[in-house]
């Protein structure tokens, strides 16, 4: 961040340059941080992290199919856990 003496500078600089006009209050008001809007949009329906370990013969198979292929395997296990029904835990 530039001191106040440098930003002095800069914004006199820019106030001169036809081409760079200063934003004005309700332009920065207007603002929002890059990181608010990059990225994937986020889900309602949060995914976890994890580690799990599948035969050779699977990944092949769903890598196969293309890009997705981790969305799809996710979609067999969630069909197989909703035919399951209620399970207790121990």
């Amino acid at each position: 961040m530039p001191t106040a003496e440098e930003n002095k500078k800069i914004v006199t600089a820019a106030k001169k340059d036809p081409d760079a006009k200063p934003l004005t209050a309700a332009q920065l008001k207007g603002m929002v941080p890059l990181k608010s809007v990059r990225g994937r949009p986020k889900s309602e329906n949060k995914k976890l992290l994890v580690s799990v370990r599948y035969s050779p013969e699977v990944l092949a198979y769903f890598k196969g199919t293309g890009e997705g292929w981790q969305s799809r395997m996710d979609g067999v296990l969630r069909e197989y856990v909703s035919k399951q029904g209620p399970r207790r835990r121990a």
